[in-house]
């Protein structure tokens, strides 16, 4: 795990919605091999994990 969930829900402010946006983005990853960072910059192997990435590092805006 390359993420903080404590860092993580700063950003977002439920834990409920942060699991609807890291599953949706998952899933958008794995139907259209799109990343918002190149692959090796990832620390993580699974998608759901990349996502989690993704959000932590600002790349996915949360309203």
């Amino acid at each position: 795990m390359n993420y903080s969930i404590d860092k993580i829900l700063n950003i977002v402010n439920s834990k409920y919605q942060l699991v609807y946006i890291a599953a949706k983005r998952a899933t958008q990853m794995d139907e259209t091999k799109h990343y918002q960072m190149k692959e090796k910059d990832y620390k993580s192997k699974k998608s759901l994990d990349k996502a989690l990435e993704e959000v932590q590092n600002g790349l996915i805006h949360v309203n």
